[in-house]
């Protein structure tokens, strides 16, 4: 962690030396410098990664809420605006700058403050002693999303110490179990269901070129497909190993898998992923796939164009629904015929669909009315695409240009799940819009010595100056 003043200037010196190219040099923006905002963002970001935010004994989410709270306080928010909610072994936050009109529906900037668990003998470094080294910000949430959360609080003190005034009231929260079970997203949700829109700072995010550095490219989520698990379970009376009968759980349950596995749903477009496809092709180097990803957004039955993207794991969970197998069960004994088989499907469902429909067409696809489906899914909620409403793709596209002028910016539908499908299910359209730019072969989220580059601070607070001013004026 910087610990003194000094470290800390001279961690802000090297982030502006180390920051990288523009994606067109010749008109590189002229980054505006917010010089304590930076510093705020970049010292709140290490002590919230200090802070072991994990579920279960010793978690310490409500201290990373603390810490936002006192923050937000010290920068002009008003103590009655804030609130803090225990919830289990966790909390949440919600605190509201409230605006000029009280008629216009809030805008909310969402996160979370929890993070997945890290074990210090795994590590090169202790996942929870942030640490500043070659231009990068090391430490459990420093991609997911303690390093989000303080860019986003940062940027609104630099807002209220420049004397705006915002129309629209503009709330930030941030929920304390996103890595889990999502009852605090949930409830959040409900609270908040009379907002105008949501910012999920969880979300989306810039690509660094692996050779140049340069930004590749900008995505913004608009859409998350619907996480579902299904448990298919097979009894048998069973009975000794040594006298065989014709029907067997284990082998009732693996055919039912084979046809499962191949079973394939139908593929499909949605406007959002449309726009993906046509986007991304005109930056894919490879002619074949550009090609395909063109003839899939003008025609999802084109069979050449599924068979080439279908071929690519990164594209077939863009092109539809998927699901796998991906544990399974049976037996009681060595010597003993199965009494029961279970197995698991985990599904992502493409947004439209109802999970029940799934399911149905999986038992369908089974074909034996001895293998039983349940739906064991927790912690998810189907949730429709938000629209590309053209306010906030302009507000984004202003942004974005202001800091890197020419990237691509491009819609997309992720995998799931993240909190934004709690507020789309109580219709508030959510955009997963984060300002983080990062290569992909150094995206550790979840994985070991996770790190983000610093150089990141200074066009993220301009980027956030800029959408939250134009969404909730």
């Amino acid at each position: 962690m910087v610990k003194n003043t000094l470290a800390l200037g001279a961690a802000l010196a090297a982030m502006t030396l180390a920051a990288p190219a523009f994606a067109k040099p010749s008109t590189s923006a002229k980054l505006t410098v917010h010089p304590v905002a930076e510093a705020q963002a970049l010292d709140l970001a290490q002590k919230a990664i200090a802070i072991r935010s994990v579920a279960g004994p010793g978690n310490k989410t409500g201290d990373v809420a603390a810490l936002f709270r006192d923050s937000l306080v010290a920068g002009g928010f008003d103590p009655a605006e804030i609130s803090i909610t225990p919830l289990g072994d966790t909390a949440y936050l919600i605190a509201t700058w409230r605006g000029s009109d009280p008629a216009l529906k809030p805008l909310v900037l969402s996160g979370h403050m929890d993070v997945v668990e890290a074990k210090r003998e795994d590590w090169q470094r202790d996942p929870f002693v942030p640490m500043i080294e070659d231009g990068y910000l090391y430490g459990r949430g420093a991609t997911d999303m303690k390093f989000d959360g303080a860019l986003a609080i940062a940027a609104l003190l630099e807002l209220k110490r420049e004397g705006f005034r915002p129309r629209r009231s503009i709330v930030i929260e941030f929920s304390g179990d996103e890595e889990t079970t999502m009852r605090t997203s949930r409830a959040i949700a409900e609270k908040l269901s009379n907002a105008e829109l949501v910012l999920n700072i969880d979300g989306g995010g810039g690509s660094f070129d692996e050779k140049s550095g340069k930004p590749r490219q900008f995505t913004w989520q608009g859409a998350e497909k619907t996480y579902a698990d299904f448990e298919l379970t097979v009894t048998n009376p069973g009975g000794h190993s040594s006298m065989p009968r014709p029907v067997n759980a284990i082998n009732q349950l693996a055919a039912a898998l084979l046809k499962i596995g191949q079973h394939h749903f139908t593929p499909e477009v949605s406007p959002l992923t449309r726009e993906y496809f046509e986007r991304s092709a005109k930056l894919e180097t490879d002619p074949a796939r550009a090609s395909a990803m063109r003839a899939f957004a003008a025609n999802p039955a084109d069979g050449a164009a599924v068979a080439t993207l279908s071929a690519d794991p990164a594209m077939i969970g863009k092109i539809g629904t998927t699901c796998v197998v991906t544990m399974i069960n049976g037996g009681h004994a060595l010597n003993a015929l199965p009494q029961r088989a279970t197995a698991n499907i985990n599904c992502r469902i493409f947004p439209g669909h109802a999970p029940a429909a799934i399911m149905a067409e999986l038992e369908q696809a089974a074909g034996d009315p001895a293998v039983k489906f349940r739906d064991v899914t927790e912690g998810s909620v189907a949730s429709p695409a938000s629209p590309m409403r053209p306010d906030f793709t302009a507000a984004l596209e202003k942004a974005i240009h202001s800091v890197y002028p020419g990237v691509p910016v491009i819609p997309a539908m992720a995998s799931g799940a993240s909190d934004s499908m709690w507020f789309r299910s109580v219709g508030v359209p959510s955009y997963g819009a984060s300002p983080v730019f990062i290569k992909d072969s150094e995206d550790f989220s979840h994985g070991l010595n996770e790190r983000t580059p610093v150089s990141n601070v200074r066009p993220a607070i301009d980027y956030y100056l800029s959408l939250v001013m134009d969404l909730s004026r």
